[in-house]
């Protein structure tokens, strides 16, 4: 007769003996019942007991907690049927499906990954305690973005096959706006002045894009760090946050912040020595210490004075100096006198330069713009300098530098350059229609790192009824080991100007030109080039009368023999978005005899960057041409004028519209050209490295060769820019307004350009 044994039935069972004993008996198999989902194997896996042990109540008791303990059953019994072992087990429900309705502030993904992250997905056993775990974190998800009213109400229905949906239904009520922020205690500054520090602020014009009116911890920190940096800075050294409170209202729907401060009182700096083993000259630290006796307390110019020091022993190879600044402070007389203490450290030498993250750029590429040898001394000037030439590449979206000190060693470090790369290459094709320009087939290959090489090679076709382009150029920058770079350009180019606002023409061009680029310092470079160039010139009735008088004095195609010398002096932080720096360039291009014209045009173009603050910077730039004919034919061809107009130049008014005119009211450009811009930029959150915005103001103006250069006929124009490194190019957009718009000039508020110009 078969004996049947129940042991257990209750949960309490696995940790307690059960309810009655049984005789201990080999078992002789293990069968298991009630899985649907679940593999037999998953549970022989599981179970401490094997085919062949001795099955007594202790192991009964551990084998269902045990299955317990996996949270796959919501019931495990075990039965014996002579000497068969039956575990009997009810799984728990698996998640068919998860739906929300009313989820708008987050993506869908979003909120699944994180309450995938909390234990519920699609796919996994159903847990209740899991779901509770879940709800509180799709509320936190909520709080993070000030929506403190949010509603969650779930629901679980079974389905068949012992599944489970859960529907997530949300009210997500709007966001809590800070209402209020007071700042409590302070004496010496305006409340406003102090609010007005803080990137938390009530509700305003941009803040529906900012986000900055919605209350969070993290920025709270940020912002009160700030305040207490702008009272030390200013003498307060004893400043303190005593403390903070935020509450909101019980409608949940405005914050208010109270901050509790300390200010202290004002201490002037009464001494201020350095002490320690110097290792370079004292007179050379000395002269790097900014805060000086008598001045009123700042710890910005006390952290650049420590920091001034530190790099510059750095430059000796003390890469691991400690100066720390001492303070004794007096009460009394409200001063503050500093020793600052150096201790150098030993000096060290890099063992090996490791680069890293180039996938296609080859080492030999990132090495050779190192400034930093292996088996020298380190020099932190020179590891900053091979940085920055790497980020100048444009190659790199981040390039990151580590010093590690080499283990079991004192006296060595590796520099590790961490890159990465980004799409390099431009491609475009192209098939449209415009109003102005007609029926417009386009294409445009080019890449400033081909095949990893580093060099640039750019191929380009354009046409359309205004402009007509083939054009192939290649450069080498490292056409020798020591930087001298070597290049080439080959084009034809078709330009029909009678749909513009220049006097109406048509040149085609053919031509081609070697130069090359020799290094003269770390940021400044000389590039000569000579070419050859053959241009057929085509005027109308109603064109410009000095462009007909030209054309009937050289008529047919005309020869020039241009040479070319550029200089150039780089000193910005980036190659994309700069926000600190100088760049400067003078070229000047001279038709020589031997052609039929002879003439020169010389530029000069000026750019500076200030940072204003961690996310504004202001850029200014000027820009001045001039030229003019020289020798036996002394003649400027007029295609070879200079204009202004346009996203590059003055925006706000027509692409080169600017400057004299002809009878019929058409620009005809001029030899001389004076341009001035200045713009405050800043990187859209979250997209800085890709789209930087802008407000300008331009003035410019172009002047015929007898015309008086006055500032009353420049133009001026102001309005708002973007731009942005979009996937298919860079492209840039303004929205100007002309400001002091003549009788005869052409205004245009909306103006864009897509790619860089060959």
């Amino acid at each position: 007769m078969i004996k049947k044994s129940l042991l257990s039935v209750l949960i309490a069972s696995a940790f307690t003996l059960p309810a009655f004993a049984f005789e201990p008996f080999a078992v002789k198999d293990i069968r298991v019942e009630g899985i649907q989902r679940t593999e037999a194997g998953t549970v022989f896996s599981y179970l401490p007991v094997k085919v062949g042990d001795m099955l007594n109540n202790e192991k009964a008791a551990q084998s269902i907690k045990t299955l317990f303990a996996t949270g796959f059953f919501k019931d495990v019994r075990i039965e014996v049927e002579g000497n068969v072992m039956v575990v009997v087990v009810q799984e728990r429900p698996a998640i068919a499906k998860i739906n929300f309705v009313g989820l708008k502030e987050f993506d869908n993904a979003v909120i699944v990954k994180a309450l995938k992250e909390a234990g519920i997905a699609e796919g996994r056993i159903f847990d209740r305690a899991q779901l509770e775990k879940s709800e509180q974190e799709l509320k936190r998800q909520y709080l993070t973005r000030g929506k403190y009213a949010v509603a969650i109400t779930t629901t679980v229905t079974p389905l068949e096959r012992n599944r489970v949906g859960i529907n997530f239904n949300i009210e997500e009520g709007a966001a809590a706006r800070i209402k209020q922020i007071n700042i409590v205690g302070a004496k010496a500054f305006k409340e406003k002045e102090l609010v007005g520090l803080m990137e938390l602020t009530t509700p305003g014009l941009l803040t529906w894009y900012t986000k900055n009116d919605q209350y969070s911890r993290q920025k709270l920190s940020a912002d009160l760090e700030k305040m207490k940096s702008f009272y030390m800075n200013r003498g307060y050294l004893e400043f303190n946050v005593e403390s903070t409170q935020v509450s909101i209202s019980p409608d949940k729907q405005d914050v208010f912040i109270t901050a509790n401060v300390s200010e202290g009182e004002r201490y002037q700096v009464s001494s201020v020595k350095i002490a320690g083993d110097f290792s370079v000259p004292e007179d050379d630290l000395r002269a790097l210490v900014s805060l000086k006796p008598g001045d009123v307390f700042s710890r910005e110019r006390l952290n650049g004075t420590t920091k001034a020091i530190s790099e510059r022993l750095g430059k000796e190879g003390y890469a691991f100096a400690n100066v720390n600044a001492a303070p004794e402070v007096d009460k009394e007389k409200r001063q503050v006198a500093f020793t600052i203490f150096i201790d150098p450290g030993k000096r060290v030498y890099v063992r090996r330069l490791n680069v890293s993250g180039n996938t296609k750029t080859r080492d030999e590429v990132i090495r050779r713009e190192m400034r930093q040898m292996e088996g020298g001394w380190y020099d932190a000037d020179r590891v900053t300098a091979s940085k920055t030439r790497l980020d100048r590449l444009g190659f790199f979206s981040e390039v990151a530098v580590e010093t590690p000190a080499v283990q079991g060693t004192s006296d060595q470090i590796d520099v590790n350059m961490n890159v990465v790369e980004k799409p390099t290459g431009n491609l475009m094709l192209g098939l449209g229609f415009s109003s102005t320009e007609g029926i417009v087939v386009s294409g445009s290959i080019a890449q400033n790192n081909f095949m990893g090489s580093g060099n640039n090679v750019g191929i380009q076709v354009n046409t359309s009824k205004i402009n007509t382009v083939y054009s192939f150029s290649y450069t080498n920058p490292y056409f020798t080991k020591d930087g001298v770079s070597q290049g080439f350009d080959v084009y034809h180019r078709k330009l029909d100007s009678t749909r513009t606002a220049v006097s109406p023409y048509k040149t085609q061009s053919t031509g081609a030109g070697l130069r090359f680029g020799f290094p003269i310092s770390e940021k400044q470079s000389l590039t000569f080039g000579a070419g050859i160039d053959l241009t057929e010139i085509e005027t109308f009735e109603n064109s410009a009368q000095r462009y007909k008088d030209f054309a009937t004095t050289y008529p047919g195609a005309n020869l020039t023999l241009p040479l070319s010398v550029n200089w150039v002096s780089d000193g910005k932080d980036s190659f994309l978005f700069p926000t600190a720096g100088r760049f400067q360039k003078a070229g000047l291009e001279v038709a020589i005899p031997g052609g039929d014209l002879t003439f020169y045009r010389a530029t000069y173009q000026v750019q500076q960057y200030f940072p204003l603050s961690k996310a504004f910077t202001l850029m200014l730039n000027g820009d001045l041409g001039y030229a003019d004919g020289y020798g036996e034919t002394n003649v400027l061809p007029f295609y070879k004028n200079f204009y202004a107009g346009g996203v590059n130049t003055v925006r706000g008014y027509k692409a080169g519209s600017l400057g004299p005119r002809d009878a019929n009211d058409a620009s005809t450009g001029g030899t001389r050209r004076i341009v001035g811009n200045a713009e405050v930029l800043w990187g859209v959150p979250g997209m800085e490295k890709s789209l930087r915005m802008g407000v300008f103001f331009d003035a410019g103006q172009v002047f015929a060769q007898n015309q008086n250069i006055s500032v009353s006929d420049l133009r001026y124009s102001t309005g708002i820019s973007a731009a942005w490194i979009s996937p298919v190019g860079p492209l840039k957009f303004s929205f100007g307004q002309a400001l002091n718009k003549q009788d005869g000039d052409k205004a245009e508020s909306f103006q864009f350009q897509l790619g860089n110009t060959f």
